[in-house]
């Protein structure tokens, strides 16, 4: 099978920098399938990067490299790193982003990219994704073994994770992530419900301090469930407990944003 590799930026889809990507890739390896997974992560959203890149890496093949880079210290002191898992390689800067994916999988190996022999010859300040991670990427979709890189790595950075406290009948969190639908995923689990004593069908009060929103929503299985244009509260497909609107956003009615403190009460 020809090697495939995954490119996830917020670089936009306008300018040269993704097919400037591409092209050096190419040019090592030509064989390489390259997939784009997103462009469109808002500018320097790291969280938002991580939590995409773990939402999709698992489900292309075994082998695949992830070349993530949303590099807002790109050009400082911050390293580049490449990480081997069980069944994937990640490629990007060592800010937390690849970690959540990485760790997911199971770390076998992390390397600080420093052998400029893999590099561009031109090493920009400003373009690491051109000239350190794509020619890198390609390296290792023609087999380069990830030692070759540079020294490992026993402190990469990670992202803070959200707390969350679950106790019967009450759960706070944070919203982690809002989807293209204006979906807001607060980062209980399917597996907190057992715990926070939740079925279908029951009402949830949920408050969100920062909005000064204070909002019923019934627990329903999909967002079919509810009346068009009725806030409701779901598990998602990636196991969240998720607060939607069935054909609008939730996010925008009630301004919410990622980040935002979430307090859910389940209503007997």
């Amino acid at each position: 099978m020809r090697p495939i590799i995954t490119l996830l930026t917020d670089f936009g889809y306008e300018s040269y920098f993704v097919p400037s990507m591409k092209g050096v890739i190419l040019s090592l390896n030509p064989n390489a399938v390259i997939m784009d997974i997103t462009h469109a992560i808002p500018q320097f959203n790291v969280y938002k990067a991580a939590f995409t890149l773990w939402a999709s890496y698992k489900y292309f093949p075994r082998g695949t490299i992830h070349v993530v880079v949303v590099d807002p210290g790109v050009g400082t002191s911050r390293r580049a790193i490449a990480i081997k898992t069980r069944n994937y390689y990640f490629v990007g800067p060592d800010n937390g982003v690849l970690m959540m994916a990485a760790e997911d999988d199971g770390v076998v190996d992390i390397r600080a990219i420093e052998n400029r022999d893999f590099m561009r010859p031109v090493v920009s300040s400003t373009f690491h994704g051109r000239d350190v991670f794509a020619p890198v990427a390609a390296y290792l979709s023609l087999g380069l073994d990830i030692s070759m890189l540079g020294p490992r790595v026993t402190d990469p950075v990670k992202l803070q994770g959200t707390t969350n406290k679950v106790s019967r009948g009450f759960a706070s969190s944070a919203i982690i992530y809002i989807d293209h639908f204006g979906n807001a995923y607060t980062g209980i689990r399917e597996g907190d419900l057992g715990i926070l004593g939740l079925e279908y069908g029951d009402e949830l009060r949920v408050v969100i301090p920062r909005r000064n929103a204070d909002i019923r929503v019934k627990f329903l299985r999909s967002y079919g469930y509810a009346g068009e244009g009725e806030a409701l509260a779901l598990i998602n497909s990636e196991g969240f407990l998720e607060l939607s609107i069935n054909r609008g956003s939730f996010a925008q009615r009630f301004g919410v944003e990622e980040g935002d403190e979430v307090e859910i009460s389940v209503v007997k």
